[in-house]
């Protein structure tokens, strides 16, 4: 489609961009990053013919931008520029309206059926309508910005270049202007190549990107290969961590600010901060500690500071389990957006915790067991029926900065003790009369503080592991012989 053979070029045959070579297909949504001053405005000048090329080619199919008259061009590509001040009072349907030129013959034009339908569908599809009989002048940057927008498209171009064009839009325009891009991409063809500042949006739109620094061609790739933290660190210079977003597959960058954060002081979690009552076990940490669980609230990875095990008993509904959870927590008192909370319907006197400690980090290990539900994963079916609430519930609190290995490495490590204490005591799977694994629906949390000691590996060889392994065999085993005083084994 566009076919860039190593061009070189600026302004008074001085070559900002230096041996640019690339070519985007049909349909293709195609992104320039780099930092200000590396010729990304630059190069999009010399793709639309605005700026020639010291050396090398432009084209478009088989045909040199060069041999295009610009009405020509104009009908191949359009070109959204950053926004500047618009000096005549045109109104919104005007302004889209001069898109059209292009498709317009002779001397005298005619508006015909075909052109304002092009118009309209534009201006619905950017919503514009609303305030198509309005000056432009009046309007804010961000309808601005969509205003031409629209009026490009009305173009009904082959390509389109834009330059950072989520400039002056909130997040809700921004992400529908993108959308609307995209899928003209995909649904039309439509072959889009745009110049982001925002990394991560580039990253979530794009198919591809060319990383510039100092005119010349850092990278390009899929998002993949060049939203690195090591490429963007030596093009950005500035601290940054990727990571990948939650719902799609591709890459996201945070910076990460050189100040010292007033919560990232020095805490140590222990046994002194636990709030015990009947309906629930709780602790509040001065600042938010680094997590993954599995609780009702706060799953998955976060930051949360208070940290709830709540009580439930046997014949507990779990239809709505979620907002019930929510409900009970706002009841007393937790930020829900700051709290991990699980449920357990044993009782929460039977709890056992300690404080254990090496020689530069220590944990706190919570367990609330009960094996009313007890199953052996390698052996049980999937229930067809509901089951009753975690009956195991683990919370690992570690004074240290972990890795994200250390993390996962640290679940597998508590499981495995957990899964040995029921060996020990030959707790059963009730349906296979095998030995149990677990219950039916445990929870864990690993929380850790992330200051003091570097801890960047949890296995059973590592001491945090040793630490991890000991503390929960101990820990589960005290909670179920409390339980069993209660009782038996086959209670909840």
């Amino acid at each position: 489609m566009l076919h860039l053979e190593h061009i070189s070029g600026g302004y008074d045959a001085e070559p900002i961009v230096q041996d640019i070579h690339f070519s985007v297909g049909k349909g293709e949504f195609f992104g320039i990053l780099g930092p200000n001053g590396s010729g990304k405005t630059t190069l999009l000048k010399m793709i639309s013919g605005l700026l020639p090329c010291i050396e090398g080619s432009i084209s478009i199919g088989e045909q040199h931008i060069s041999d295009f008259s610009r009405k020509e061009l104009a009908k191949k590509m359009a070109v959204l520029p950053q926004l500047t001040s618009h000096a005549f009072p045109y109104t919104v349907k005007e302004t889209v309206a001069l898109g059209r030129y292009a498709h317009h013959k002779g001397l005298f034009q005619t508006w015909t059926a075909a052109d304002e339908q092009v118009v309209q569908e534009v201006m619905q599809q950017t919503k514009i309508v609303s305030f198509q009989d309005q000056s432009v002048q009046e309007l804010s940057g961000g309808e601005q910005q969509r205003v031409f927008l629209a009026q490009a498209l009305a173009q009904e171009p082959e390509i389109l270049l834009l330059d950072e064009p989520t400039n002056h839009l909130d997040l809700a325009y921004q992400k529908e202007l993108l959308d609307l891009l995209k899928q003209r991409a995909i649904e039309q063809k439509l072959t889009v190549i745009s110049i982001f500042h925002d990394v991560n949006l580039a990253s979530l739109y794009c198919d591809r990107l060319l990383l510039l620094s100092q005119g010349k061609t850092m990278a390009l790739h899929a998002p993949d290969g060049v939203v690195t933290e090591a490429m963007l660190k030596d093009v950005y210079r500035t601290d940054i961590k990727k990571h990948a977003h939650p719902t799609i597959a591709k890459p996201q960058m945070h910076l990460v600010p050189k100040y010292e954060d007033e919560t990232n002081h020095q805490v140590i979690i222990n046994a002194s901060m636990l709030e015990c009552r009947d309906d629930h076990i709780a602790l509040r940490s001065p600042k938010p500690l680094r997590t993954l669980s599995s609780g009702v609230c706060g799953a998955g990875i976060g930051w949360y500071q208070h940290f709830v095990n709540r009580h439930v008993s046997k014949d507990y509904d779990c239809s709505d389990h979620y907002e019930d959870m929510h409900a009970y927590l706002e009841k007393h008192g937790f930020d829900t957006s700051q709290t991990v909370g699980m449920m357990t319907a044993v009782q929460l006197k039977d709890a056992a915790y300690g404080s254990w400690e090496k020689e530069n980090f220590s944990l706190l290990t919570v367990v609330t067991a009960g094996v009313g539900n007890a199953t052996d994963s390698t052996a049980v079916k999937a229930a067809t029926t509901p089951v009753p609430q975690g009956t195991i519930n683990t919370w690992i609190f570690i004074n240290g900065k972990l890795s994200e290995e250390a993390f996962i490495q640290a679940v597998i490590t508590a499981t495995e003790a957990k899964a040995k204490v029921l060996q020990e005591l030959d707790i059963r799977d009730k349906r296979t009369n095998t030995v149990a694994t677990g219950t039916s629906t445990d929870s864990i949390l690993i929380a850790a503080t992330q200051s003091g000691a570097d801890l960047p590996y949890a296995g059973t060889a590592t001491e945090l592991g040793e630490l991890i392994g000991k503390s929960v065999y101990t820990e589960t085993k005290k909670a179920l012989k409390n339980y069993k005083k209660r009782g038996n084994y086959d209670s909840a």
